[in-house]
């Protein structure tokens, strides 16, 4: 990097730098107002900083612009940032004299002869291993802002104390931070679970569960869209599917390795009858125990195994997020089981379809990604070098045959095997992985399935691990946020809503409904006494894509004044014009 850059955001080094000192100040800044807080920890992170804090009331909106003030005020007396080194004995006494029990505890964990540093800035002093800058004055007093505040316990454990954690963002220019926040209240008007609470799509309940979402009525008719339409292109696949049920016994994932690699993520034990269950968290030892319930030869594989299933996982409750992240979800799974001959067309047929599924929904900002193991994790993935260097070496020349453009990520494969993950890029927010196709020698060694070979001889099939939607609880967040839930016709809950002017038309306006719902669309009729620029404001707030209108005038002429709602009035026509029109939106999958 040039010395040009080397203070600017572009040095992610000088940005965090930056941000871990914003981080100080804020803390700075709180015990100014309010002494008696106590201190835990202050990070910078992805995006600004966070500082975590334990004080005897709830920070309010109130107090964040308190703080704000506070650090301005700071900024501007422009204080030297100064860092020292204390021995164990003098740190603690130090800390003791502040009354930082926090920071007493963090000291304990310090290694013996490692340094223990502070970085004082007037009257503040804070244990840190730092980098800062080295004055005050060197952060923008108008170009940051405090965003969010929540709990946190401390250390991540729900055992201990519920701290508070207060977020910032800093830029070096004004213009830069009233861009993010910006993007911010972008990303709150597009924000899966509120336009899921306007539209009803879906809901949380307390009583239920955290992480429990339930979809009502209009929610699980996109949901079965979906469904519908991933299980027809996989029928036309050739995938054979199948329904396993939603626990499983220890055992089997003893013997597939989960339990080992991955129990920390699962839902404490069931004990049954003297034996111990689990709810599943992912569907591929059912799976394998499928495919051994009979023998099979090279003659009939591949064989490929696709499920919608349910599964569970336990994600702390800070991670949750509407249905894009929760302890209930259902995945498009499917477990493809191969010769090793067969793994490129196999691989190829399964990124054709992704593709092919990618141009229906209209996504085209993705990136593809090769996952690694960390040979170095022998944690956290199944140990066998031989078996990752044949698994890596087959996904990578698959994916150069295909004329792919990818990268790699050490560290971010499955436990038994590496993957190719599609990641996606949101109209607002970060990237996340939306498909997946996973390359496994593992399973099947683990669960000793074979097929016979044209000798007759007995040898383990490959399995190809794949989630086209992933979750469609995620996918549909993903359509909920990138169409702020003005879907397509073809994937609308309501595809029209008929409008009667008066209620003279009422019963024209019902047979209408009637006449497309024998067609197979989905159509309502607005009943209400209401008038009709109402219905139609209202119809258009419910993201509705064709609004009928009926008066008398179209009584009496069979007509109807059909809007679409970006487009507007589309004049006055028939039933046959209009259902041409909608036909041809719905089956050619168009995307306005």
């Amino acid at each position: 990097m040039s010395d040009d850059n080397k203070y600017t955001f572009e040095n992610e080094e000088y940005r965090h730098t930056y941000w871990h000192t914003c981080s100080h100040i804020m803390a700075q800044a709180v015990k100014r107002l309010w002494p008696e807080v106590k201190l835990a920890i202050g990070p910078a992170i992805k995006e600004g900083w966070y500082y975590d804090m334990y004080p005897p009331f709830t920070f309010t909106p109130d107090h964040l612009e308190q703080i704000e003030a506070e650090m301005k005020k700071i900024i501007k007396e422009n204080l030297p940032i100064e860092r020292f080194e204390l021995p164990r004995d003098e740190a603690l006494k130090l800390m003791q004299d502040h009354d930082e029990p926090f920071k007493i505890e963090l000291i304990g964990d310090i290694p013996e002869g490692e340094p223990i540093s502070f970085y004082k800035q007037g009257e503040f002093t804070d244990l840190c291993a730092g980098p800062h800058l080295d004055k005050t004055g060197r952060v923008k007093a108008n170009a940051f802002k405090l965003i969010a505040n929540n709990a946190a316990y401390w250390r991540g454990d729900a055992q201990r104390e519920s701290l508070q954690r207060i977020y910032g963002i800093a830029f070096p220019k004004k213009e830069e931070l009233d861009a993010y926040l910006e993007k911010l209240e972008e990303a709150k008007r597009r924000d899966h679970r509120k336009i899921g609470h306007d539209l009803q799509l879906f809901m949380v309940d307390e009583l239920v569960g955290k992480g429990m979402p339930m979809f009502l009525p209009k929610g699980y008719t996109l949901w079965r869209i979906l469904e519908n339409y991933i299980r027809d292109k996989e029928l036309k696949a050739g995938y054979q599917h199948v329904l396993t049920p939603c626990v499983g016994s220890v055992n089997l994932y003893k013997t597939s390795g989960h339990w080992d690699h991955y129990k920390e993520n699962m839902f404490p034990p069931m004990e049954v009858d003297e034996e111990t269950y689990v709810l599943r968290p992912m569907n591929c030892p059912h799976h394998m125990r499928i495919y051994a319930n009979q023998p099979h030869s090279y003659k009939n594989l591949p064989i490929r195994i696709g499920e919608i299933a349910h599964d569970f996982r336990y994600e702390a409750s800070g991670t949750l997020k509407g249905i894009e992240r929760g302890r209930h979800f259902c995945q498009n799974d499917a477990h493809l089981f191969v010769t090793p001959e067969q793994i490129k067309d196999e691989f190829t047929n399964v990124v054709n379809l992704i593709f092919d599924t990618y141009k229906d929904f209209g996504i085209t900002d993705y990136r593809m990604v090769l996952s690694l193991r960390d040979p170095a994790d022998k944690h956290k993935y199944h140990d066998d070098d031989e078996m990752w260097n044949t698994a890596e070496d087959a996904l990578r020349n698959v994916l150069n045959e295909l004329g792919l453009d990818y990268t790699e990520e050490i560290g971010e494969a499955a436990f038994y095997g590496p993957k190719l993950d599609v990641n996606v890029q949101p109209a607002v927010g970060a990237e996340y992985t939306l498909s997946t196709c996973q390359l496994d020698f593992c399973l099947p060694a683990r669960f000793n399935l074979t097929y016979k070979d044209s000798e007759s001889n007995e040898r383990t099939p490959v399995v190809i691990h794949r989630a086209i939607l992933g979750s469609l609880d995620r996918f549909m967040a993903y359509l909920i946020e990138e169409t702020m839930g003005a879907f397509p016709t073809w994937l609308s809950p309501v595809q029209a809503k008929i409008l009667p002017v008066t209620d003279r038309a009422l019963e024209y306006a019902e047979t209408i409904c009637s006449k497309l719902d024998a067609l197979g669309y989905r159509a309502e009729v607005d009943t209400r006494n209401e008038k009709i620029n109402r219905k139609i404001r209202d119809a258009q707030l419910e993201k509705v894509p064709y609004m009928v209108v009926v008066g008398d005038r179209d009584v009496e002429g069979n007509t109807m004044a059909p809007r679409h709602r970006a487009d507007g009035d589309l004049g006055t026509m028939d039933f046959d014009a209009f259902l041409a029109i909608l036909k041809d939106d719905v089956d050619n999958k168009r995307i306005k």
